[in-house]
């Protein structure tokens, strides 16, 4: 399977990133991309930096014109289409929500971001209600796909279970960077570990990994930081979390890259996690902590 990667720069006005996304799918779709990957929010600029009402102007409903516009770009150049939108459910109710288009521009499925992070320049959770669709897999016509959401890419638990229901690839749009009062030391730490913690779901379930961030600095609207410089550094793993591409930290990228999903097969003959796995003595994870 050959998959594109759009890794770019978001203004203030939708129009203008949709006419460049559009421009960017027109370009991988033509070097042969079968699978195009689009980072998180990439409608706007990444709005949660502050707490706003006048920011839930810009969820859309599911389906509506923006779910329209993105099908008839996978139609088109006949690609299934990983989107992210920020989903108007209902007056006050909103999720933050990645919606997959098959080759003929219908909705093959959504997932609903499951993990919300609160902190300081990522105030999702005044925006977002947590994800009730569970980590279900999307069937579309070129596979299984384990679609994700940024913040729950640190958690394994999201991408095994992606694993047992069959997912043959798991999938991660994201927006996520460095506050840029942090040293460069402290900054590369963090990058990296990004990095290190979703090569390990390769690792762990014997699937390829796909992560697609967005890049550049966006400013807090407040001024109470000095914004977010996004890191970029999208990549694909391999089933062994060998890194098969990596995007700069500071440049916007579209890359195709093959992946080849016969040899997760292989991977996991020889290292069977999934035989070996002791499911009953993991009632534990569903607690929230354990005490001795």
């Amino acid at each position: 399977m050959k998959v594109g990667l759009i890794q770019q720069r978001c203004v203030a006005d939708v129009d203008t990133n949709r006419e460049k996304l559009a421009r960017n799918i027109q370009d991988v779709a033509g070097k042969g991309a079968q699978l195009v990957v689009l980072q998180e929010l990439h409608d706007s600029l990444y709005f949660c930096q502050v707490e706003s009402v006048d920011n839930f102007d810009l969820a859309v409903p599911i389906p509506g014109p923006s779910t329209d516009f993105y099908g008839r770009l996978a139609r088109q150049h006949h690609i299934v289409l990983v989107t992210s939108l920020f989903e108007r459910r209902a007056a006050g109710l909103y999720h933050n929500t990645a919606v997959v288009f098959d080759t003929d521009g219908s909705i093959a499925g959504k997932y609903r971001k499951m993990h919300i992070p609160d902190d300081p320049a990522y105030y999702e959770k005044f925006y977002f209600a947590p994800g009730d669709l569970g980590f279900r897999p999307i069937d579309t016509s070129l596979g299984r796909l384990g679609v994700q959401v940024c913040w729950d890419q640190w958690y394994p638990e999201g991408a095994r279970l992606m694993a047992l229901a069959g997912a043959e690839l798991l999938i991660y749009p994201t927006a996520i960077g460095y506050e840029s009062s942090d040293t460069p030391e402290e900054q590369e730490r963090q990058r990296e570990a990004w990095t290190t913690v979703q090569r390990g779901h390769a690792v762990a379930n014997g699937l390829p990994v796909i992560t697609v961030n967005r890049v550049g600095h966006e400013p807090d609207p407040s001024g109470q930081t000095r914004g977010i410089e996004f890191w970029g550094s999208s990549f694909v793993a391999g089933p062994q979390g060998e890194l098969l591409y990596r995007a700069p930290k500071d440049e916007e990228a579209n890359a195709v890259i093959d992946i080849d999903l016969q040899r997760s097969e292989q991977v996991r003959r020889w290292w069977p996690f999934l035989r070996d796995r002791r499911i009953e003595e993991f009632s534990g994870l569903r607690q929230r902590y354990i005490k001795e």
